[in-house]
């Protein structure tokens, strides 16, 4: 009875958010993600005066204007360096968090967020366009980076428990971040002639706090045991991190997927791409992250603007909507982190996929129809508000969430790298794609991006199992019997009894 009664108390205690775990989970996604959402969204305001800030100084260089072709390129190439840096950020993740860990490799990371904050910031003065487009490719190397290390990092500090949860948080700074640039670009505040470069520089100020604060903040245990065989520190760390010192039972859990991996082989980048022990796994965070990106999110941004005005509203206030708009965002995810828990992954992405695909065909239809019925113009902002509330609770947030969980401690790195790859590749090429999309179908662009979700969502049903509340081993063991192999520990199988009950609890949560 005591045993039992100790038992439960210290599986309590394990679960609790500490103040340690909910800082270090503040401080990195501020001083990071929150940098990925102002850098999305911080040109898009001051536009026009970035525009003429390359008009004027071209003329001045030249005594001639730029032409209008050459700015058209100028500025594509000034917005697409952001996501080609974060392709290039992606490729980077691997190397980087296996040689200087989870923790460090955030620090470095903002040497790619302070120097083109500066560089932007002072790109007025300088009188260089070239300066900004750089700076842009610099940037987007810090977001490809953060936007895989911070989910990485908390999801190895946080309980099985609260991994969900914690792992939005993320998500939710870069949709904060989104927010703070659309209300830094009103015409009143920052997004006008003689404010767009002050707004641009601001991103280096989350790197700063970062790397002020961040330091003081426990490096992954996970790391530290399973890679560097550092037991010490490690249980140093998730003492702090639990807020109790009996952390046998989770050193014990690392241990056994540590015993799993050797069994298995370390893995390379390269050699993840053939493992037939993760093909599933690698399968699924493709179809996952081409999914989120290529489902619309970026042209259903692109087109708020011109909805709003058809719906009547003045061109003064369309700037204050589109703020509205982004707090949805913001709030929807806030509801995302308290009930990720409770209702799972899994239902999170089917529930999110399926009202983007319902609200893509509808948006089709209202776009078809607003220059005739009236009325029709308030259906499109509605289906605009829909669509950015179903990306919020499921496609925006649970892909990082959900390769946290399913790759173990040495396959993670290069799962991410991959993952993070495909995320910016589909990004890039729904910049590049999307204007001539638009131009060709116009409104029935949509009818893509609802197929694209509807793909998505299917795959989802027939293969992606329900991870909450698994360890990472268990949820090894939920993909084993997909990819017709065997989880080893040591030198023999892992228990039948471990094995046949993840297995069953796997089956009743999903159609895997």
């Amino acid at each position: 009875m005591e045993e039992s009664k100790e038992l439960e108390k210290s599986v309590e205690r394990r679960g609790k958010l500490t103040p340690v775990l909910a800082l270090a989970t503040l401080i990195s996604a501020f001083g990071s993600s929150f940098q990925y959402g102002y850098n999305v969204a911080v040109i898009n305001s001051p536009a026009p005066f970035m525009q003429e800030f390359y008009n004027e100084t071209y003329t001045d260089r030249y005594d001639e204007p730029m032409g209008d072709n050459l700015l058209t390129l100028l500025w594509s190439v000034s917005v697409s360096m952001y996501p080609l840096g974060g392709f290039f950020g992606s490729l980077m993740v691997a190397p980087l968090v296996n040689k200087l860990g989870r923790k460090g490799t955030l620090l470095f990371n903002n040497i790619f967020s302070i120097v083109p904050a500066i560089m932007m910031g002072v790109s007025e003065i300088a009188k260089s366009y070239e300066i900004i487009i750089v700076a842009r490719f610099i940037v987007g190397i810090c977001a490809g980076l953060s936007s895989n290390v911070v989910p990485m990092y908390l999801g190895e500090l946080a309980p099985k428990n609260l991994r969900g949860a914690i792992g939005i948080v993320p998500q939710l700074f870069i949709t904060i971040g989104i927010l703070a640039a659309q209300v830094m670009g009103i015409r009143n505040i920052l997004g006008n002639n003689t404010g767009w470069t002050i707004m641009l520089g601001l991103t280096g100020i989350p790197a700063v706090i970062e790397l002020v604060f961040l330091p003081f903040f426990p490096e992954s245990p996970r790391y530290m045991l399973i890679q560097k065989g550092d037991e010490k520190n490690s249980r140093k760390a998730l003492q702090r991190l639990r807020g109790w010192d009996d952390v046998d039972a989770e050193v014990e859990e690392m241990h056994l997927e540590d015993q799993s991996e050797r069994a298995e082989g370390r893995l390379s980048v390269v050699s993840l791409l053939s493992q037939r022990s993760l093909r599933w796994q690698l399968i699924s965070i493709i179809i996952m992250n081409m999914g989120q990106q290529l489902s619309g999110v970026n042209a259903i941004y692109y087109y708020a603007d011109s909805i709003y005005g058809s719906a009547g509203v003045n061109e003064k206030d369309v700037q204050y909507v589109t703020v509205g708009t982004g707090a949805v965002n913001v709030f929807m995810t806030i509801a995302a982190v308290f009930i990720v828990e409770s209702s799972g992954r899994r239902l999170l992405l089917l529930l999110g996929f399926g009202i983007c695909c319902g609200a893509c065909v509808l948006l089709t239809v209202a776009l078809h129809f607003q220059e005739n019925v009236s009325w029709m113009p308030y259906i499109s902002i509605a289906c605009v508000i829909i669509y950015v509330i179903g990306h919020a609770i499921g496609p925006s947030p649970i892909p990082n969430v959900v390769t946290t969980e399913m790759f173990r401690q040495s396959a993670r790195p290069a799962a991410f790298m991959v993952g993070g790859s495909v995320h910016w590749i589909s990004n890039f090429a729904v910049g590049l794609i999307f204007p001539f999309m638009e131009r060709g179908l116009g409104a029935y662009s949509f009818i893509i991006f609802s197929v694209i979700c509807l793909v998505t969502l299917i795959y989802i049903w027939m293969v992606l199992p329900e991870t909450k509340n698994k360890t990472f081993l268990e949820v090894s063991q939920m993909f084993a019997k997909r990819n017709k192999t065997e989880i080893k520990v040591g030198d023999g199988d892992l228990p039948l009894k471990d094995s046949k009950e993840s297995l069953d609890n796997s089956e009743r949560s999903t159609a895997f």
